[in-house]
């Protein structure tokens, strides 16, 4: 000891400070001063901008001590920050397509810091790599066959980016709750926040009045198909697959589907894809809950199709000729421009967001009308696909669509009933559903132009969920608080 030269000392006395608790201790008192500081700087400088840095440097201490929490911090920002922060182009982004990659990235550094990085092992996994890169393949060759006949502005790319941007932020998500969420319990808390955050602001969302009140402080996700799809898929599921719900739950939640349906049957009826995918995913729920009945109602339904009152009915309540006119034949004129351009390059598209200029090149006439700067979108997801990524990135789309129903359907074969029966069966009919949606808009992949950022709030809840059942399929039944195969829930 006493030999010891004052660089040992100092450094004995520096390795001792680093034990954890001293560094806690450490940390604790940084936090407490940070927090006075800036509470007294904020004071003097009070303006919304102020307020929201502070509140993204907490959330971001609180991320690093749990990463978790972020899931449910991107419930919040999805449904309750309105924030949209320019690009310098048309497209605009928004706080929860920030935040997804971002905790992202700080789950991927802490595995790395920790030597556990382990990647959850999934057959969705494959096309969904694939996907993306076709998708940035055709940007690239997009741009480099460019028909220098179609005019486009110097900063196009970034709109392309952003297009890609998408793609990747969905895939992101479906990771992120996949690899964060491997326990029953955590995916039991992290849905009850969800109905508990959504299913209250469905229910406001309808009341008159108070609808209107709200809209500033909530998202523009409120009002798009994908929302409401997901909530009645979660809600139902539960409802009718977990036995083990309390009388206090099975109320709140029978008030969420019906705030639902009021919204869809009624306020809605004219947006078929909102009405159509929630009765698509209600109609899978019964199906696979009462297979008994399952003979009567494929009866009624050949009849109600065979006498024609099947077409009748849902052709009238959805707008009749009205509608048709203004919005169903006139969508078909549009796909079959978009498909008439991508035929220049049908292998890999046009690239990202590129079909837009290209569509916009000469006039489009429909009916007796002349548009002579036709700002077209498909209002077709896989048409999208196919304009945007070719027959590569929609087959390879396609794939996925195949190994994430099928992933469903192996996992209803395995969890029958309980809390766990009731989410995988809510993740089935919400993607069926999401399938059907994308024939009808670009509700789950959006357009830039189109739905773009602001309906991708919605959709990428919807991608955030399916992440649940990726992890499920992956999951070792021995071990965690999952429940074995049959329904029997083990701890």
């Amino acid at each position: 000891m006493d030999g010891d030269t004052g660089f040992q000392v100092v450094g004995r006395g520096l390795a001792e400070m680093l034990v954890w608790p001293n560094v806690r201790r450490i940390w604790t008192a940084l936090v407490v001063a940070g927090v006075l500081l800036a509470s007294a700087f904020f004071g003097l400088r009070a303006s919304t901008r102020w307020l929201m840095l502070m509140g993204v440097g907490v959330a971001g201490v609180v991320l690093v001590c749990n990463l978790r929490l972020g899931l449910f911090g991107l419930i919040l920002a999805a449904l309750l920050v309105p924030l949209e922060i320019s690009t310098g182009t048309e497209v605009s982004l928004n706080a929860v397509t920030l935040l997804t990659p971002a905790l992202f990235a700080l789950w991927f550094i802490d595995g790395l810091r920790r030597n556990k990085l382990s990647w959850i092992t999934s057959r969705v996994n494959r096309p969904l790599i694939l996907f993306l890169l076709a998708a940035l393949l055709s940007l690239l060759l997009g741009n480099a066959l460019w028909d220098p006949a179609v005019p486009k502005s110097s900063n196009f790319w970034l709109v392309q980016l952003a297009q890609w941007y998408i793609f990747v932020v969905a895939a992101v998500a479906l990771w992120l709750m996949a690899h964060l969420i491997r326990d029953r319990i955590g995916l039991e808390r992290f849905v009850q926040f969800y109905l508990v955050v959504a299913g209250v602001l469905a229910m406001l969302y309808v009341i008159p009045g108070v609808g209107a009140r709200i809209k500033p402080f909530t998202t523009g996700a409120l009002g798009r198909s994908p929302f409401w799809l997901l909530l009645s898929a979660v809600a139902g599921g539960q409802l009718v697959f977990n036995r083990q719900l309390s009388s206090r739950w099975r109320f709140f939640l029978v008030g969420i589907l019906i705030a639902v349906l009021f919204y869809a049957f009624y306020w809605e009826r004219n947006t078929v894809s909102t009405w159509g995918a929630i009765l698509i995913a209600m109609g899978i729920l019964a199906w696979l809950r009462w297979p008994r009945l399952r003979w009567v109602a494929i009866l009624l339904f050949v009849i109600a199709l065979v006498s024609g009152l099947l077409f009748s009915f849902v052709y009238e309540f959805a707008g009749g000729d009205e509608e048709w006119e203004s919005s169903g034949g006139s969508r078909l004129t549009l796909i079959g421009r978009v498909i008439e351009v991508t035929m220049r390059n049908p292998i890999t598209g046009l690239g990202p967001a590129s079909y837009r200029p290209y569509v916009g090149a000469r006039p489009l006439q429909y009916g007796y009308a002349l548009w002579v700067a036709p700002k077209i979108n498909s209002h077709n997801n896989y048409v999208d696909l196919f304009a945007q990524t070719g027959l590569l990135g929609l087959g390879l789309f396609l794939w996925i669509a195949v190994e994430l129903g099928l992933l469903g359907w192996r996992l209803h074969l395995r969890y029958r009933e309980g809390f766990v029966g009731g989410y995988v069966h809510a993740m089935f009919a919400t993607w069926i559903g999401s399938l059907v949606l994308m024939a009808l808009a670009d509700w789950i992949l959006p357009f830039v132009y189109n739905i773009g950022f602001p309906g991708f709030q919605a959709s990428l809840l919807v991608w955030l969920f399916l992440g649940g059942i990726t992890s499920l399929g992956a999951v070792d039944l021995t071990s965690g608080h999952i429940p074995a195969p049959g329904g029997v829930e083990t701890r």
